[in-house]
């Protein structure tokens, strides 16, 4: 592990530790997947000012998130089959964020449960929360996250319906795997992996698994997904889950000036400016591109995090310099956790971690708080569009 340096690194070694079926759910997005290339893409586009003689010492990347107080402005999201990149892989990414002092978002559709997650840690973790028909288990997985201890809930947006991710039909994703010739293979090549599956009794999404009334068959992502997800879901809705809740609020996937002021309008401590790392809409933009009019629009109301294309501390860095308040990253801590389990979620901190704390410094600021437009080289026109 101390020869990866990068988080392309932890995702190469992944891509030899995990079967086909479940890195290509972390590895993809949905149709053609411009949207998810334009996450990662539009980074580069960002340019940052460097600054010499400077004093570098005494410096600081602690930094608070919906008040909590973080050791940088960097959450675990939610990601779904989280325990499928690893044995009990929801377990060791939200022990390894604990330690290292970061927030932990675990999913709806988790394969370890909020119980499982809770009875592993000391500190409270965020739970996401998706809408489905059923408003009885909604109302009952709210009130489980609350008695589990999560400080916050992160309420999704932008996932009603699923997103066509061709990747995924094509492989026939499932939790458990099914246990065809196909899918044997892709197991069998992958020993570490399966030694880890059988060590594990959680192999399937245990949030919905002997929770929900009539569902008996959770093979099935996409099938289980348009039966239950609810397309009905509304601005309306927010306030009964506020009101249920009784605690923080985040909501994610906003990607649209008009959606961020109807989200601070309705009294959440948060946003997250995000397109499901590129899974649901094919073809819009990138979330680094829309965050400073979002800031803009509604950042002195309420607090901005981005979600999606994070993939090193500089992307971090840029996106705090264009207004967010935090970022939240997803594949970085799956590659890592198929890399090595809970050490690799670890190693995909510390690298972020270093890497911020490195060009922080080469751009002449020693506290994280002081991150902001003027460390960039084009703050009126950071992605040359030629807007003034």
């Amino acid at each position: 592990m101390s020869a990866l340096l990068t988080i392309e690194d932890l995702r190469r070694r992944a891509r030899r530790r995990v079967p086909k079926m479940f890195f290509d759910y972390a590895d993809s997005g949905s149709w053609t997947e411009s949207t998810y290339r334009a996450n990662e893409e539009d980074f580069h586009k960002v340019k940052l000012r460097q600054r010499v003689l400077v004093d570098m010492t005494d410096r600081s990347l602690e930094s608070t998130m919906i008040g909590e107080t973080v050791s940088m402005p960097v959450a675990l999201a939610p990601t779904g089959l989280t325990g499928m990149q690893h044995a009990d892989g929801e377990i060791l990414a939200a022990q390894a964020a604990e330690a290292f002092g970061v927030p932990f978002a675990l999913s709806t559709m988790s394969i370890c449960s909020i119980e499982d997650v809770a009875e592993a840690t000391t500190k409270p973790f965020w739970f996401q929360l998706y809408v489905m028909r059923d408003r009885g288990f909604i109302n009952d997985l709210i009130d489980r996250a609350r008695a589990a201890g999560c400080s916050a809930l992160v309420l999704t947006a932008d996932l009603q319906i699923l997103g066509q991710r061709h990747k995924d039909l094509r492989n026939g994703l499932s939790a458990p795997p099914k246990f065809t010739p196909k899918h044997i293979w892709q197991m069998a090549t992958r020993p570490q992996w399966c030694l880890g599956m059988l060590g594990t009794k959680r192999r399937t999404f245990r949030n919905i698994a002997g929770h929900v009334k009539g569902v008996t068959d959770l093979s099935s992502l996409s099938t289980w997904t348009a039966e239950q997800f609810d397309p009905r879901l509304s601005w309306a809705d927010v306030e009964w889950i506020k009101e249920r809740w009784g605690g923080k609020l985040i909501i994610k996937g906003i990607l649209d000036v008009e959606d961020a002021k109807m989200a601070a309008a309705t009294g959440a401590d948060a946003i997250i400016v995000s397109n499901h790392g590129g899974r649901q809409l094919d073809g819009a933009p990138s979330s680094v591109s829309v965050l400073p009019e979002i800031v803009e629009a509604v950042g002195e109301r309420i607090e901005v995090h981005l979600d999606g294309g994070i993939r090193s501390g500089q992307d971090v860095l840029k996106a705090l310099c264009l207004g967010a308040k935090g970022v939240h990253i997803g594949r970085p801590f799956l590659y890592g956790l198929g890399a090595g389990g809970r050490e690799g979620v670890r190693l995909a901190l510390e690298i972020i971690r270093r890497e911020l704390d490195v060009t922080l410094a080469l751009c002449g600021k020693r506290d994280i708080a002081q991150a902001g437009p003027e460390l960039l080289y084009a703050p009126n026109d950071p992605f040359g569009t030629g807007r003034r």
